[in-house]
């Protein structure tokens, strides 16, 4: 069980991690002037983030079963990409649900038995895996971008014609390298924690 509960806390927090980089609204509201995004279309600012809103509603909400955007067409093939997008993204969201419980009854077991500095071995492994992944990511984000749809998707709906998708015009390749970069990131803060909580616990047993 306990075993069981450490592999469900790996779970919650990776699953945490993609949650909040994925509803960053924030970091595509930045990246529109950073990236100068309102060059690529006639839309305004508000436009845009409106229809960023809809397709964001779309793929985090299950009773949304349609993708319709204001001022964007979506093709077949560009719905197909979406709606897989959408089936992983409820994915993530239920495996977060399904492991926060084991996870918060699996630390509360450590701490009535003092054993929190149990966390500091398997994290302080796990810490090493996304600065591996990261830095493969980093010396050729092409590559990287083309086998992580490889595991995620069987098709090839996911590369976007511009004529029959326009959004894909203003959701470029270096938005993704951004929301990746801001996963790894939270992901290694989510990951130390244990590691810390279990040495700081270590040292007051000591």
């Amino acid at each position: 069980m306990e075993v069981l509960g450490l592999i469900c806390l790996f779970v919650t927090l990776l699953t945490l991690a993609i949650t909040l980089t994925i509803n960053a609204r924030w970091l595509y509201q930045w990246d529109i002037g950073h990236l100068n995004l309102l060059d690529m279309t006639i839309l305004s600012e508000k436009e845009l983030l409106h229809n960023f809103d809809q397709l964001m509603r779309y793929l985090n909400t299950p009773w949304v079963t349609e993708l319709k955007m204001t001022d964007f067409p979506v093709s077949t093939s560009g719905a197909l990409h979406f709606y897989e997008v959408k089936k992983l993204f409820l994915l993530n969201y239920g495996l977060l649900i399904v492991t926060i419980g084991p996870s918060i009854w699996y630390l509360r077991r450590l701490v009535k038995q003092h054993r929190l500095w149990e966390l500091i071995q398997p994290f302080r492994i796990a810490v090493v895996v996304p600065i591996v992944v990261a830095f493969l990511m980093a010396v050729n984000f092409d590559r990287f971008f083309i086998m992580f749809h490889g595991v995620f998707f069987n098709n090839d709906a996911w590369i976007f014609n511009p004529a029959t998708d326009p959004i894909i015009n203003v959701l470029p390749e270096t938005f993704f390298l951004h929301c990746f970069i801001l996963f790894f990131i939270l992901l290694e803060i989510f990951l130390l924690l244990p590691v810390i909580i279990g040495k700081r616990a270590l040292k007051k047993e000591r």
